[in-house]
């Protein structure tokens, strides 16, 4: 028996598991082999993450390193505009030199085409920035009125910054430009981005001292406005604002309301102090803000804010505007002679030699040699109370609808020319009486007409004005149209615009172009019309009867004279939105009575040269020395993406 090869076996081991020795080892190396390719895979998963992380921040550093650069360079580009006017400027020269765009561009290439470092907050990834390439192209410069004289032209040439027409009363720039900015933050990664668009620009140009001005150059005035009276209404406040009195300015609490002030032109008051309301406790001061009990009250003003400025004078009748009717030239020294003009209603019948008849509607015209009627005039007269409907005829003519006591009378104004055309009365079923002419505005001391308008004079209240129907045209392209009562004014419909003549939101889309504020001047959309609605002795009322339950009305309104009370004051039902276009000039401040109330300046109204015909004035005296300002550029971005190099 060989007991070396027993001593080699242990017997204790069963025979089945003798030939398994050496697995454990090997199982071991297998674990060990996956957890080494389960590590080297975190290790890659988690490089990888860090890679793209890396990349993913240097491309977004990158982007707003571009995205930086063109804002900083699009401002240098506005600073560089703005800097270029002189302090003061006037209606005989445009405010910004021509030719200050490629100054300007070339300025802003030469700061910013090398790489310009941004510095952030402590830990930020490190970005610069170059401008590839810059372009700011001469500017589209419209002054304010567009139109002279009842026409676009003037001297025979286009109105133009460079063809300046009397009296301008301000200038509109736009600028178009185009940023490429590359930015990068670190590494080889860079980002390429393109803005373009427009910049926009607005001056005033304000009266000079002694100025005669029409009213409807106000945005809103208010003739008496007592000290610690009720707060105005706040929110974004458009136009001229003025008050023979004070301003009184709430907060939060006196309003009911976190809306702020937002004056967007030139703001003012006779009185030497400010009211500001904190709560229920008023403060006076002479200043453009206040701060009591732990408020402060700062409204906003984007223009010149004039404390303790001259009173403005105020009309003292209607007579200039009932003259018109007979001579178009509405220059009175007392109450016009209405028995011995040339007034003749839709029969030929004179008005009377004697006395005043209650109702009837008359028009001024001249028979001469074999029977030819020529309008002699400016407009149309109402004897008593009426309802006015002011409505289209066709693409230039205007048609003026008066009902009393159930009697139709339609006067239809179809022009053709300046000062040429047709002017057609018909009352009930009775013959049309076409007369040869128009309306006519001439100037006083030439003789000249100067334009076609139309002054509608009603002596006694206007029981419903409108247009007719909702959404609908009221007043024409072309037309210049001013609606005077001796009484009261009632508003029950709609009265607007062909074409708006400014924009009346924001951001509204207007020929293709995005234009960022509402109020904003559409030139193409001037065409002359305006309205304007005047009572010296009356109320402007709103007795709203659309279904829809807003109302829109596109005109300067005037309840204003000397000693009066007008207001403008909601009688009917509450209104959803009142919309207006144009300004209002009263006595007193009314209710309005309306959930939403909008007004938009019609910018053409600024300076007080353009305006309805006929429409009240006042000489204004400025105690300031700058005339001119410019509102806050905006900008309307058209263009605007990006690209990585590594994209």
């Amino acid at each position: 028996m060989n007991t070396s090869t027993k001593s080699r076996r242990n017997p204790r081991v069963p025979a089945r598991f003798r030939n398994q020795r050496g697995i454990a080892l090997a199982t071991t190396l297998l674990l060990v082999v996956l957890l080494t390719a389960m590590s080297l895979t975190m290790v890659l998963t988690v490089g990888s993450d860090m890679l793209v992380n890396g990349y993913y921040g240097n491309e977004r550093g990158s982007f707003y390193a571009a995205d930086s650069g063109a804002t900083l360079a699009r401002q240098a580009i506005v600073t560089g505009i703005l800097s270029s006017v002189p302090s003061t400027f006037s209606n005989t020269v445009q405010p910004i030199p021509p030719g200050t765009e490629t100054s300007v561009q070339n300025s802003v290439n030469t700061a910013y085409s090398s790489p310009t470092t941004i510095t952030g907050p402590t830990g930020s990834w490190p970005e610069k920035f170059m401008i590839s390439a810059i372009t700011v192209s001469a500017p589209t410069c419209t002054p304010s009125p567009a139109t002279y004289a009842g026409s676009s032209n003037y001297n025979g040439k286009a109105i133009s910054c460079t063809n300046l027409p009397p009296n301008v009363t301000g200038y509109n720039y736009i600028y178009p430009y185009s940023i490429t900015a590359v930015g990068q933050s670190q590494g080889t990664e860079a980002t390429t981005l393109v803005d373009a668009g427009n910049l926009v620009f607005n001056a005033s140009v304000s009266p000079a001292a002694g100025t005669v001005v029409s009213f409807a150059s106000y945005g809103t005035f208010i003739d008496q406005y007592p000290p610690c009276s009720s707060p105005f209404i706040a929110g974004t406040l458009t136009g001229p604002f003025f008050t023979n009195g004070a301003w009184n300015f709430g907060d939060a609490n006196a309003l009911g309301s976190s809306t702020k002030y937002d004056f967007k032109a030139n703001t003012g008051q006779a009185n030497g102090a400010v009211s500001y309301w904190h709560g229920n406790n008023c403060t006076q001061a002479a200043s453009a803000s206040n701060t009591a009990n732990g408020t402060t009250i700062a409204p906003t003003f984007e223009a010149q804010f004039n404390i303790g400025a001259s009173s403005v004078a105020l009309p003292q009748n209607d007579y200039n505007q009932e003259q018109a009717v007979l001579d178009g030239k509405g220059v009175a020294t007392g109450s016009p002679n209405l028995n011995s003009s040339n007034l003749k209603n839709s029969s030929g019948t004179a008005y009377p030699s004697s006395g005043n008849p209650s109702s009837g509607v008359y028009v001024p015209y001249t028979v001469g040699t074999g029977g030819v009627k020529t309008f002699s005039g400016g407009g149309i007269y109402v004897a008593g109370n009426a309802t006015v409907t002011l409505s289209p005829s066709g693409t230039t003519g205007q048609v003026y609808t008066i009902v009393q006591n159930g009697v139709t009378t339609t006067v239809t104004v179809s022009p053709t020319g300046l000062g040429t055309g047709t002017t057609t009365i018909q009352t009930g079923s009775g013959a049309a009486n076409v007369i040869q002419g128009v309306p006519t505005m001439i100037d006083p001391g030439t003789g000249a007409v100067t334009e076609n308008a139309t002054m509608l004079y009603v002596n006694g209240n206007i029981t419903s004005l409108s247009g007719p129907g909702e959404y609908t045209t009221a007043i024409n392209n072309g037309q210049a149209v001013t609606v005077t009562a001796s009484g009261n004014v009632t508003v029950t419909g709609d009265i607007r615009y062909a074409s708006e003549p400014v924009t009346t939101s924001a951001n509204q889309n207007v020929n293709g172009t995005v234009v960022a504020n509402a109020d904003t001047l559409i030139p193409a959309n001037n065409t002359g019309q305006v309205l304007g609605i005047f009572t010296a002795t009356g109320d402007i009322q709103m007795n709203n009867s659309q279904r829809d339950g807003n109302l829109e009305i596109d005109a300067s309104i005037a309840m204003i004279s000397q000693g009066g009370s007008g207001g403008w004051i909601n009688v009917g039902s509450q209104i959803n939105t009142l919309n207006v276009v144009g300004g209002r000039i009263a006595n007193v401040a009314k209710s309005g009575n309306a959930i939403t109330r909008n007004i938009f300046f019609d910018q053409r109204f600024a300076g007080g040269n353009f305006a309805p015909p006929w429409y009240p004035s006042t000489t204004v005296t400025s105690s300031n020395t700058n005339q001119s300002a410019f509102s806050a550029p905006s900008v309307q971005r058209l263009q605007w993406y990006y690209k990585s190099s590594y994209q």
